[in-house]
């Protein structure tokens, strides 16, 4: 008995840190700049390529891969923020229409990028071996990949809680989110610290994409399951908040996990249970104001 809720809380500690990592780059883009990225999956799935292109093509270890892939999505992540929904910001005449039309721009960005990845590599699964030797951790036994991946996830998550609560730049991003005009009249580049929350939110959906790469097979639509699931994260811990998105992606990684010990099938539906629920209770989230 004690070895099976072992495997079941390593397992949920595994899928929740990678999970709130997808889920903090989401926050950052939904929470700040107040677009409803449809296309979130689909940067796991290139940062997953990345890794695994680099890593068969190239021989590159997939942790080294996590320093080239984050500052590429990074740009990436910021120059199209600059050229296609700054481009909608200003051309909106209200927050509201911007966000609808940022939505749909961001719906078939999705489509652009799975399919044109579908053209350009196939349909057919992809992964390659790293660090999958099985290690024993309290009984429980378990790929290296795993627990490495998990590690790197927090860390992450943690060092962008701290970026946001401590440095100059992440209080800037906090004013933003709360009040943009105001933060505009104080002297923030509000323009240019919505591009960076933009890019540091594509980074972070990049390197879970790389860390994914190391446990899971690779296919051009592996992106929907994780934004889905994203979505339901940022609701439970509350839009805006990087803390919340920690704890609503330890809790669905965890509940994922003890629902896949008893049926593998019904982990959706326990997701969207807690989803409705947590709507019907407290619609702001659990650290949401």
């Amino acid at each position: 008995m004690i070895g099976i809720v072992l495997d079941i809380f390593i397992a949920g500690l595994i899928m929740g840190g990678i999970y709130a990592l997808i889920a903090t780059g989401l926050n950052l883009q939904w929470g700040v700049t107040r677009v409803l990225n449809m296309s979130h999956g689909e940067f796991i799935m290139l940062g997953a390529f990345a890794a695994y292109f680099l890593f068969t093509h190239l021989g590159i270890n997939p942790l080294l891969s996590l320093v080239i892939c984050g500052p590429v999505f990074l740009i990436a992540g910021f120059l199209l923020h600059k050229v296609l929904f700054l481009y909608i910001l200003r051309k909106s005449g209200s927050m509201g229409t911007y966000e609808i039309n940022s939505l749909l721009a961001g719906y078939g960005f999705m489509f652009i990028l799975s399919n044109g990845a579908a053209l350009s590599w196939g349909s057919t699964l992809r992964g390659y071996s790293y660090l999958a030797e099985p290690i024993s951790l309290l009984g429980a036994i378990f790929a290296m990949n795993r627990l490495i991946a998990a590690l790197i996830a927090i860390a992450l998550c943690l060092t962008c809680y701290i970026f946001l609560a401590y440095t100059r730049l992440g209080k800037a991003i906090r004013a933003t989110a709360l009040d943009i005009k105001t933060a505009q009249l104080m002297g923030i580049d509000v323009y240019w610290v919505l591009g960076i929350c933009f890019g540091l939110g594509a980074m972070l959906a990049g390197l879970a994409g790389v860390l994914l790469s190391m446990m899971f097979p690779l296919t051009p639509f592996m992106g929907l399951p994780y934004l889905v699931i994203t979505f339901i994260i940022v609701v439970l811990g509350g839009m805006g908040s990087i803390l919340g998105s920690l704890i609503g992606g330890f809790i669905l990684g965890f509940v994922g996990s003890i629902v896949t010990y008893i049926e593998p099938g019904l982990s959706m539906v326990a997701f969207y249970s807690i989803f409705v629920l947590m709507l019907l209770a407290k619609p702001t989230g659990i650290l949401g104001k």
